[in-house]
């Protein structure tokens, strides 16, 4: 099972940073209760494991873990209920200890080298990192030209704005970002927001090219 599989047509990833694991809950609800229940609790936080392990036992959320960059962190990540690894960049240790354990894994990549090198490691849906600040749009359909193999999933700059004209290329299995949980709202705890903002991504998602 690849990672596109394991998101069952979620198109949209909302990308996690959240401090406070106490209010991984309190999240949770706010993602299933506006119809993305899906997430990549990001290793930015010292308690991001936590933050990723309750979020997974609620048993009705896609929870993967991201900005994973050590083999460790694999082992970590897998310990704690993550459905699927995302990485910044590509790293072999990552990549192969996640084959190893049969978790799929979606690296990080921004040029063709770092996408031949991702093939040659079996991987062929990765992480356009980062997104806007690597060409758009616009290196999207050049790299997928000459790579009409690999899936790419969009992460960096995304925005509720742009993210339709990325989702709408063929190449594109799904963008993450942030904008339905950004940082304030959960620091605020303005959960029904997020409800909100999750529940108006339906309308991005479109159906899977």
């Amino acid at each position: 099972m690849n990672a596109t599989d394991v998101l069952r047509g979620h198109r949209v990833v909302p990308v996690v940073v959240l401090e406070d694991p106490d209010r991984a809950g309190d999240l949770g609800a706010a993602l299933v209760a506006g119809g993305l229940p899906v997430a990549e609790a990001t290793f930015r936080t010292p308690r991001a494991a936590a933050v990723l392990q309750r979020l997974a036992r609620r048993g009705d959320l896609i929870v993967g873990a991201g900005t994973v960059i050590t083999a460790r962190q694999v082992d970590l990540a897998h310990q704690s209920g993550a459905r699927f690894v995302v990485s910044p960049g590509l790293s072999a240790d990552v990549v192969r200890r996640c084959q190893d354990l049969g978790l799929p894994v979606i690296p990080g990549v921004s040029t063709a080298s770092e996408i031949m090198a991702a093939l040659d490691l079996g991987v062929d849906t990765v992480k356009f990192f980062p997104a806007e600040a690597s060409g758009g749009l616009p290196t999207v359909k050049a790299l997928s030209a000459a790579f009409p193999q690999v899936r790419f999933v969009p992460t960096g700059g995304i925005t509720e704005r742009n993210a339709p004209d990325y989702l709408a290329h063929p190449a594109v299995a799904a963008v993450g970002g942030s904008w339905m949980v950004a940082p304030g709202l959960l620091a605020d705890g303005r959960w029904d927001e997020v409800a909100a903002r999750c529940s108006a991504v339906h309308d991005l998602q479109g159906a899977a090219p």
